[in-house]
């Protein structure tokens, strides 16, 4: 089973973690900038697909991390 089988499962961890960032003040976040952000970072580290690698994955996403990556994001597309 690999992690993008497991989306449906972990959605409840999406929606915390975006709730969790709109509480800080960033309420564009979407649970699926959360899903594809932990996805990038699961493939730079090779984790293996289970459930709770990608929860743990998702729960301790930081807001440094996210914004980050949503920076990194941006970048490309401008880019392209």
């Amino acid at each position: 089973m690999s992690f993008e089988d497991m989306k449906t499962e972990v959605e409840p961890a999406l929606q915390c973690k975006a709730e969790e960032f709109h509480f800080l003040g960033y309420e564009s976040v979407s649970n699926e900038e959360v899903w594809n952000c932990v996805m990038r970072k699961a493939q730079k580290k090779k984790e293996e697909a289970k459930l709770h690698v990608l929860v743990g994955l998702i729960l301790g996403l930081s807001l440094t991390d996210f914004m980050n990556w949503l920076t990194l994001e941006a970048f490309k597309r401008d880019v392209e």
